[in-house]
């Protein structure tokens, strides 16, 4: 099982006003001292855009870059995704990268409400995801599309809607699957084939069931401690790592626990104890 860090665990993330954003220099030396050799990029403009640098950043603390989470417009016929598609991969050429994970920006701030696809905007939808899988393959890039509450793509309908209208290849986010109402471990088990990435999240699903019901937005369930770190909620890893590795999966495995911070925490405190005891459980798990 290879193992890697999001910077969303230290509460870093690409929505306006989402707490307070800590280093990039001390989140990866957390990384690092928890025994994670792998990470992905975090949020465009968290580490430098200028590839160089961004690759200066990462070496630093020897961490080996797995790719990124990508937003993207893709439902809207007038815009075209694939120039900064093409940017990004020129990052990844430099810097490193292998997956580029994809989520279907809803063009609103925040994933606390989005607008309603009609049939012209999901085959837009549809042809920019292949489109944009194309240009990655000729890049030596996987791409994978990222279920996520908030996005174009957030429901168990809308879930299966992509893998059975596109050839895109699928980020299994557990947590947000679970939030839109999906089954991970039965997705696991119909389309195994078409899953690139891992971002093992956990959740309390007391918790995620009120999303769906408006009960809570998205913000506030962050805030209400929605995620927990693995092994600590209602998501059955045991089952998914026994079926990928009844097939081979040989992806990543990115810890994640979406959070909020109030305030940058004190030297020696802060996420980085729960971080540590979701690669605890994911380590047992492999």
């Amino acid at each position: 099982m290879r193992i890697a860090g999001a910077p969303i665990s230290w509460g870093v993330c690409e929505v306006p006003g989402w707490g307070f954003q800590m280093a990039p220099e001390r989140v990866l030396k957390e990384m690092v001292e928890l025994g994670l050799t792998a990470t992905e990029f975090g949020p465009q403009g968290w580490l430098p855009v200028e590839p160089e640098a961004r690759a200066a950043a990462v070496k630093e603390h020897g961490l080996t870059p797995v790719g990124s989470f990508f937003l993207a417009v893709m439902h809207d016929p007038e815009h075209d995704p694939i120039p900064a598609v093409r940017a990004e991969l020129e990052a990844f050429r430099v810097a490193g990268g292998s997956v580029l994970v994809l989520a279907c920006d809803s063009g609103r701030d925040g994933y606390d409400d989005r607008p309603v696809l009609d049939e012209a905007g999901w085959a837009t939808l549809y042809r920019n995801l292949d489109r944009i899988a194309e240009v990655c393959a000729e890049a030596g890039v996987q791409a994978c599309v990222h279920p996520h509450w908030g996005t174009m793509i957030q429901n168990a309908d809308e879930v299966e809607r992509i893998l059975d209208e596109t050839g895109v290849g699928l980020c299994l986010d557990t947590g947000h699957l679970m939030a839109g109402g999906a089954d991970p471990v039965d997705i696991v088990r119909r389309h195994p084939e078409r899953i690139v990435i891992v971002h093992a999240k956990d959740v309390h699903k007391e918790l995620t069931d009120k999303l769906l019901t408006g009960e809570l937005t998205w913000s506030q369930g962050i805030k209400a401690e929605m995620f927990a770190p693995i092994g600590e909620g209602d998501v059955d890893f045991a089952t998914i790592a026994e079926l990928l590795k009844g097939v081979g999966f040989d992806g990543y495995w990115v810890l994640e626990q979406d959070i909020m911070l109030d305030a940058d925490p004190a030297p020696g405190e802060g996420p980085k104890e729960n971080a540590r005891r979701s690669y605890e459980a994911l380590r047992q798990l492999a």
